[in-house]
């Protein structure tokens, strides 16, 4: 059995926590690890092997916490765009043998009942190799209207309703035989494109053309142009609501998408007054908070019931219950900053870089290099940068000359000279970069040469 595990979505619904560079799949929320990480050691279990499905820089997230759970033998697709779920479980279905059982799984859930899942995933398998198309119903535990629902009798599912009100959702769930739609499943590859190919041709012939024409190493790559061609639809409209082969498993599985700060307030661990534990969170006659934060000290005094969530270059203050609406809060950042899309401290390929200090004029970071990496050979048209090593040894280019740049030692770009910065060695690099320029945005990067491939 293979895990075909769902890497898309930016997760603005926990947004400042969670940004298009990092989403809330890869924040490191449960004891240390991610919803990706617990997901990979939950199916590792039970499947064989994993399929990951993901863009250009997810993909060098997943790499990471792979590595960092010894779990470096995976299959990877990398989407240029995305196309919703269905292109992207074609894709990665055109890869595996007609015969091959999946269980397509997102990487941002949290499931917290293994035993019981592990049954519900027997039962599964049992109808799929049936050559049915299985879905997961969550057993539900009170009136949600973020989830789509599906009514079923026992394993045959009667109909899929969408996002209902608040008034039909609690008659869903008092009738009994109504359960969340979970966006997972599990069929034969063949079987799931069988259906595809019947039900939406169009997406069926336009990702079976990407997937000829995409290069197939050790990263199955789809150019954007083949992605672009692909008509975007849910597995739930293109497939799962018009084939006749659809079955549910009823899952109480103690099961999450962790799909607003209220729901990551459910899951945390919390003191005796009900507040998140935080170790600089300072609470007088406070009580039933959800309070994030890493850096600074975070002093509450009479509140009770709010989310309060600091990421340094953010925060967020919101009544519980009001957390839904954090998408609208994201709308209007877009309108005027980059915040949505990337945190002070940003995770590339080769590293990782922290923001000090912005203002106009000048920006100040942090670098570090892992071993062995390199940055894109480059240049800048609106900046010079000077880079002071920390610790580490730095072999740095500037134009045709290549040299050495040790702890203390400093050097200097200027505005568009071709440069590169390397870690030949076998501990990180560290810098300080000062940019000093009328413009010292991300996106003036002209990059020449990369290992990752980037544009």
């Amino acid at each position: 059995m293979t895990n075909i595990i769902l890497c898309g979505g930016s997760g603005t619904r926990l947004w400042p926590i969670s940004r298009t560079l990092m989403p809330k799949q890869f924040v490191k929320l449960f004891e240390d690890k991610s919803l990706f990480q617990l997901t990979i050691q939950r199916n590792s279990k039970v499947c064989d092997s994993q399929f990951i499905v993901s863009n250009t820089e997810q993909y060098f997230l997943a790499l990471d916490q792979l590595e960092e759970l010894n779990k470096t033998n995976n299959k990877y697709l990398l989407e240029s765009i995305g196309r919703n779920t269905a292109p992207a479980i074609a894709l990665a279905c055109m890869a595996l043998p007609k015969n091959e059982i999946v269980l397509v799984t997102p990487s941002d859930h949290l499931i917290k009942d293994e035993d019981e899942y592990k049954k519900v995933l027997e039962k599964a398998e049992q109808l799929a190799q049936e050559n049915y198309l299985v879905t997961f119903g969550i057993t539900p535990t009170f009136a949600e209207t973020g989830f789509g629902y599906i009514e079923a009798n026992d394993y045959d599912v009667k109909a899929f309703h969408e996002k209902p009100d608040i008034k039909t959702a609690q008659k869903y769930v008092d009738a009994g035989n109504y359960y969340w739609n979970s966006g997972m499943f599990m069929f034969k590859s063949g079987v799931f494109l069988e259906e595809l190919k019947k039900y939406s041709p169009e997406i069926y012939e336009a990702s079976l053309t990407a997937y000829d024409n995409s290069k197939k190493n050790d990263v199955i790559r789809i150019a954007h142009d083949d992605m672009a061609n692909i008509p975007e639809d849910s597995i739930d409209f293109a497939v799962m609501e018009k084939s006749q082969k659809v079955k549910v498993v009823p899952s109480d599985i103690n099961w999450s998408d962790v799909g607003s700060f209220d729901a990551l307030y459910d899951e945390l661990p919390k003191d005796t007054n009900g507040n998140t534990k935080n170790n600089k969170h300072i609470s007088i006659n406070s009580k039933n908070n959800l309070v994030y934060g890493k850096d600074k000290y975070i002093s509450t005094i009479d509140i009770e019931d709010l989310i309060i969530v600091d990421t340094g270059d953010a925060l967020l203050v919101s009544k519980k219950g009001s957390s839904q609406k954090v998408k609208q809060v994201v709308n209007e950042i877009k309108k005027t900053t980059d915040l949505h899309n990337i945190h002070l401290t940003a995770h590339r390929p080769w590293g990782t870089y922290t923001v000090l200090e912005d203002t106009p004029g000048y920006k100040i970071k942090t670098i570090v290099v892992k071993p062995g990496k390199k940055l894109s050979l480059q240049k800048h048209f609106h900046r010079n940068e000077h880079w002071i090593v920390v610790s580490g040894t730095a072999t740095v280019t500037v134009d045709t000359k290549t040299f050495l740049v040790r702890p203390n030692e400093s050097t200097y770009i200027k505005m568009g000279e071709i440069h590169r910065l390397e870690n030949e060695g076998k501990i990180p690099v560290v810098l300080i970069e000062a940019q000093v320029g009328e413009y010292t945005g991300e996106d003036d990067i002209v990059r020449l040469e990369d290992d990752f491939k980037r544009n």
